[in-house]
């Protein structure tokens, strides 16, 4: 009796089963065709992504060749048009390297390339950063030094990864512009700062030594 009652409710459960089937198996049937569908675009995505990551590598070794050969515009013009089109982490470089094949023929013009990337926050702060010093110091010889100072201070704080630059292009800028005052100041921080390279440190004590005596009061 009991096997008949089992065979009766495998046959209630088979045909329950059969109409949930009726009822949803379009939906289920759409769902695995969507995931298929997702899968397979995201794989596409990737195979993509990847072949212009290659191109972009392909064509930025290509304008670094032109640059090591001193064909500067031809450089400069083959990274600026991988920094038109190539992935974000290429044309951010792109930009950078194409602003210094510009220098050799137009300083100005490329430190304005450099200030656009400093201006723009999609690259990153480090690369802003990079942009300002690599700007400044281009500009060094000629600007005044309220528009260094403008330009650095804020990048001389004491955790800022360009610090030591900035702050020896400030020092550099004040001496040049006879302002003894801001340019002790900035050799002090150099001085100061225990991280700072060896090397600069050399260059700081020797433009230190070309200061006037400070007057005893």
């Amino acid at each position: 009796m009991s096997e008949l009652f089992d065979e009766v409710d495998e046959e209630v459960r088979r045909e329950q089963l059969k109409k949930l089937w009726d009822k949803y198996s379009i939906y289920f049937i759409a769902l695995m065709v969507l995931v298929v569908a997702a899968v397979g675009g995201w794989r596409a995505y990737q195979y993509f992504e990847a072949k212009k990551a290659a191109e972009a590598g392909a064509a930025f070794e290509k304008a670094v060749e032109l640059s090591e050969q001193a064909k500067h515009e031809d450089a400069e013009k083959a990274f600026t048009e991988l920094a038109a089109k190539a992935p974000s982490g290429y044309r951010t470089l792109a930009r950078l390297r194409a602003a210094a094949e510009a220098a050799s023929r137009d300083p100005k013009a490329a430190a304005k390339m450099y200030d656009d990337i400093a201006a723009d926050r999609s690259v990153g702060g480090e690369w802003q950063d990079l942009a300002k010093i690599r700007a400044a110091g281009l500009l060094l010889d000629s600007a005044s030094y309220a528009d260094m100072q403008q330009r650095l201070e804020a990048s001389t704080a004491p955790k800022s990864t360009f610090r030591h630059s900035a702050r020896e292009m400030l020092a550099l800028s004040a001496w040049r512009n006879n302002d003894m005052t801001a340019a002790r100041k900035w050799l002090d921080a150099i001085e100061g700062d225990g991280e700072t390279p060896p090397g600069l440190r050399s260059r700081a004590e020797a433009l230190q030594a070309l200061l006037p005596p400070v007057a005893k009061s």
